[in-house]
């Protein structure tokens, strides 16, 4: 079976990819590819690796876990999603290392699902705007404590991805820019869906919804009705013409709230990202969705 992971990154997507994909469960069934919600295995993963401590599981483990999420129903493909999979917010930074946890919790998921084929899929946020919403809700009660020595020019989401490479060179990561979202979002699901373009999918405009005012969602919709784009750059620049013109300032717009953080360093801190998202796009093996 192959299992579609979307494991994060916090504060990257507040259940809105598991929403959207729940909407399509009928069709995606109908080919195979089972969604369930949230509550079938959240809780019943994050507590088996926990128990299991790093010891490898039982031999019938498997089959007790894809029992309970499944409902013994018959896939070939289910989608999983937990933005907290890999550690909650204020543990981002454990012993001074990004993301520390990565490499057991991706190794515990591999030791629970043997025999299947694991994809794992990755949204990555500018630091200047990461660190304050996952800093509040670290609940940390300064930004040192919270950081553990790493300076926010330190972070490389570059160095977790080749981690993960080099930990688990066989599973396939698909990465993507939190920022780019609304231009992509269509494309971000039928990735961890498993779907091709032709296949119809539900929820494609979700996020561009939440950000664009009623009356530029209206005028955007009747024009993929009167005039759809025949392919997806051109269906890129028409919601970036669109989002130009009708974004909710407020929705688009994020307040950087953070101790000593100031325009300069917002500034430092968006350079480092941009250059690190163009590294981990040109690196082999990873499967990079941009506009």
């Amino acid at each position: 079976m192959q299992i579609a992971f979307h494991i994060g990154a916090n504060c990257t997507d507040e259940d809105r990819i598991l929403k959207s994909l729940l909407k399509n469960v009928g069709s995606l069934s109908d080919v195979g590819i089972k969604v369930p919600g949230p509550g079938k295995y959240r809780r019943i993963i994050r507590e088996t690796i926990q128990n299991l401590n790093g010891m490898p599981p039982a031999a019938n483990t498997r089959g007790i876990l894809l029992d309970a999420i499944l409902d013994d129903a018959d896939s070939d493909r289910v989608v999983l999603s937990n933005t907290n999979f890999i550690c909650i917010a204020n543990r981002i930074f454990d012993d001074g290392v990004f993301y520390q946890q990565a490499e057991s919790k991706i190794h515990a998921l591999h030791q629970l699902f043997p025999e299947d084929e694991i994809e794992l899929f990755l949204a990555i946020r500018n630091p200047a705007t990461f660190l304050p919403v996952a800093f509040a809700e670290s609940k940390s009660l300064s930004t040192d404590d919270y950081l553990k020595g790493v300076h926010p020019t330190q972070i490389r989401w570059s160095d977790l991805v080749r981690r993960i490479q080099a930990n688990f060179p066989m599973t396939k990561l698909t990465v993507w820019c939190n920022e780019d979202t609304p231009l992509i979002w269509a494309e971000i699901l039928r990735a961890i869906a498993g779907i091709g373009p032709d296949q119809k999918i539900i929820g494609g405009f979700d996020l561009l919804a939440s950000i664009m005012s009623t009356e530029g969602m209206n005028r955007f919709l009747n024009y993929m009705r009167t005039h759809p784009p025949k392919t997806e750059m051109q269906k890129q620049r028409v919601i970036g013409a669109f989002l130009d013109k009708y974004a909710v300032e407020d929705k688009i717009e994020e307040t950087v709230e953070w101790p000593g953080m100031t325009d300069a360093m917002v500034d430092e801190l968006s350079e480092i990202y941009e250059n690190d998202m163009a590294f981990i796009e040109q690196l082999p093996g990873i499967h990079f969705i941009a506009p």
